[in-house]
């Protein structure tokens, strides 16, 4: 774990002890600072009670504590951690936030950032391993689940590679990324913020800490995200600025985990951030190819009579789901789950691409409306039903996509649990006819 003499004998109270506020317990104990700690589950209170005091911070004077270090998940424009702190005169900080105090007792190195609406898990996960196949030492942590003070120290030289929510860089004030990367903005979380104008500033705050000699990289055409890239050229602080909606880059066909236009420009992002680290072409264009992707994103399961099925459960709305409809000409789409949105915009340019729809959860009905018009529906409502049924239509050369264009939270606790479904559903229809062989391996 990353330990540091800046929080020796300091005082903070944790709010939240799930894997990054447990991360974080761990980290300022070692390092000698003093705890309050609390959850709401019974369960994670007992766990760290050997290395805090388990108390309320609501019900608890703050005064003289020097920061409020809480959790992501805990919705600050709602939650009156807000009111206490500042009742009490604390910040309120998060554990990215002590990553950066801590960075001055680590050695020498650098921290590439990730930040945007869709794409940033994957392209943390490729800066990742570009940097890894150049044999440099490297860690990734942030929002793609590896809490970053859970991380070993990087040698010097060592790169940190983090994808940052809005959420973590709302609690983040002094994170100076020396590659800051902004993928995109469409709407998204917008129960926790009053506007999608604010959404797009808390994204766009990432390049407010950089210092002079970083690096900004945008990688959408979107309008903020673009407007966020003609603000910063108007700024002299920062002179590196690279914008990828402009760059072409050719090969895709031979990267087999990075399939679609969505994935193109992720792809085109992480090799800009890799140059801006001093990476040439023949560092990162085979590991291009070499990449093998993450769980639930756009995820080759298995093939089976010549049908691909792919998991890309991580799609949660319309703008992540549209691109993955562009990657593949014949699609059995199984799309729906808890809505974002009323509507498809997104995903229209790509419908051309789609042989049948099976709409699942509480979006069903209504995206089955939507679609009518322009595809035949399947209203399955359940994910066995649809893969079933999807299975015993599809044809060889044609591909069974889970993208659902929704949040998970209608029938499952999370887009994993619904991609762990999916998973299943397909080796039970592959099991059943005995047919196919997992791509790669085993699917289990």
């Amino acid at each position: 774990m990353i330990r540091s003499s800046a929080f020796a004998n300091k005082r903070y109270a944790i709010l939240g002890l799930a894997r990054s506020g447990m991360a974080t317990l761990d980290a300022l104990h070692a390092s000698g600072a003093k705890l309050l700690a609390w959850d709401t589950r019974e369960d994670l209170r007992m766990a760290a009670s050997d290395k805090a005091i388990i108390a309320d911070p609501l019900e608890t004077d703050l005064s003289d504590y020097d920061a409020i270090v809480v959790s992501p998940g805990v919705p600050l424009n709602t939650h009156p951690i807000r009111e206490k702190a500042s009742d009490d005169g604390v910040p309120i900080i998060g554990d990215v936030e002590l990553f950066a105090k801590a960075r001055m007792s680590l050695p020498p190195h650098r921290v590439v950032g990730i930040t945007g609406t869709n794409g940033k898990s994957t392209t943390t996960a490729l800066i990742h391993h570009i940097i890894q196949s150049a044999a440099l030492p490297t860690h990734m942590g942030g929002n793609i689940g590896l809490p970053i003070l859970s991380q070993t120290p990087l040698p010097a030289g060592g790169i940190y590679v983090l994808e940052l929510s809005s959420y973590q860089i709302d609690l983040t004030y002094s994170l100076d990324c020396d590659v800051a990367m902004l993928l995109n903005i469409s709407p998204d979380h917008l129960d926790r913020y009053d506007s999608f104008d604010a959404y797009a500033a808390a994204k766009v705050r990432l390049f407010d800490m950089m210092g002079d000699g970083g690096v900004a990289i945008f990688g959408g055409g979107d309008e903020k995200t673009q407007l966020a890239l003609r603000l910063m050229r108007a700024d002299d602080r920062v002179q590196n600025i690279v914008d990828t909606s402009t760059i072409i880059l050719e090969g895709q066909a031979d990267w087999p985990s990075l399939q679609g236009p969505h994935n193109l420009q992720n792809a085109i992002a992480a090799v800009a951030a890799a140059e801006a680290l001093g990476l040439h072409e023949h560092q990162w264009r085979p590991a291009l190819q070499s990449f093998k992707g993450l769980p639930h994103r756009m995820e080759r399961l298995a093939e089976a009579s010549g049908v691909l099925f792919v998991n890309d459960s991580k799609a949660t709305n319309p703008a992540s789901t549209g691109p993955a409809l562009g990657a593949y000409p014949k699609i059995h789409w199984i799309v729906g789950g808890l809505p974002k949105s009323d509507d498809l915009k997104e995903c229209e340019p790509y419908f051309g691409n789609v042989v049948q729809a099976y709409t699942i959860g509480d979006a069903g009905p209504m995206f089955g409306e939507l679609l009518a018009p322009h595809m035949p529906v399947d209203p399955c409502e359940m994910m066995l039903t649809a893969v079933q049924h999807a299975a015993a239509n599809a044809k060889p050369g044609e591909v069974i996509l889970l993208s659902p264009a929704c949040a998970s939270f209608d029938q499952f606790k999370d887009f994993e649990a619904r991609g762990d479904c999916f998973r299943c559903a397909v080796n039970s229809v592959i099991e059943k006819d005995q047919i196919g062989t997992a791509a790669g391996g085993s699917i289990s």
